[in-house]
């Protein structure tokens, strides 16, 4: 920490979780100032400031299992950083989701299936984040959109298909990006343009020509520019000049390059 830094917690003031002033000579831990372990405005568990109780607990880590029951919750997430597993576990449905989410960070992954049904959705954001891949199928139906996210950008590609019809736009996405070929003309035919533009461009040019006609110019365009040329007819005369312009040109790719000589 720089001088300005410490400076600055230093221009904080040093009040507990119900902003009463602190004292040092009533404290259990007064036998730590002596060791230096602890120290008003800078490394203090009664602070109300975050950082200090993280100082206190980084230079007595033992002390942290006596405050897994502490009315402040601040209190109680830094403790969740230096607890062992099984003191951990008595966090685990602690009623503020400040302290899951710092239990999310320290369980072991294979453990994590303990919160999957956590009532807040950054906690299971977390969980997705941290969860064992094969274990990541327990939350395909989580009802938050983003949750499934995570799930769509981590789970094994074979078990995207569970997630090829979700309701969220965002969800189908991240499954075209990644899923199968065989089950991409199903995400090419999605109802929403930007799905279907994610798969268009990931599809095998053999499979394209059924898409000169989708409603997407940009579909269209990236029809254009793969489609075995047989099926360029119809793209030549499109409504959208960039599309019929890049058919023609890949149809006449001589006419392209006398024009740019007589330019």
């Amino acid at each position: 920490m720089t001088i300005d830094q410490e400076q600055s917690t230093n221009d904080i003031p040093s009040v507990d979780w119900q902003g009463k002033a602190i004292s040092c000579e009533v404290c259990a831990h007064i036998d730590r100032l002596a060791l230096g372990t602890c120290a008003p405005l800078s490394s203090c568990v009664h602070d109300r400031y975050a950082k200090r109780i993280d100082r206190f607990f980084g230079t007595n880590p033992g002390l942290a299992s006596q405050y897994i029951d502490h009315p402040y919750f601040e209190v109680r997430a830094v403790a969740a950083k230096y607890l062992d597993l099984f003191q951990l576990n008595r966090l685990i449905n602690d009623p503020d989701e400040t302290v899951r989410s710092s239990v999310v960070l320290r369980l072991p992954p294979k453990l994590l299936i303990k919160m999957i049904h956590d009532d807040d959705r950054e906690v299971r954001i977390r969980v997705a984040l941290r969860m064992e891949l094969p274990a990541l199928n327990t939350m395909l139906n989580d009802p938050d959109y983003y949750v499934r996210v995570v799930i769509a950008r981590r789970i094994a590609p074979s078990m995207l298909f569970h997630l090829a019809r979700d309701t969220d736009t965002s969800v189908r996405q991240e499954v075209a990006r990644r899923i199968g070929t065989e089950w991409l003309t199903m995400l090419a035919n999605d109802a929403e343009e930007s799905v279907r533009l994610i798969a268009i461009c990931r599809l095998p040019a053999a499979l394209l020509p059924p898409f000169r006609f989708d409603s997407d110019w940009r579909v269209r365009l990236e029809t254009a520019e793969r489609v075995p040329v047989e099926f360029l007819g119809v793209l030549t005369k499109d409504e959208d000049e960039i599309v019929a312009a890049t058919a023609s040109n890949r149809l006449n790719p001589d006419l392209q390059s006398e024009n740019k000589h007589g330019h």
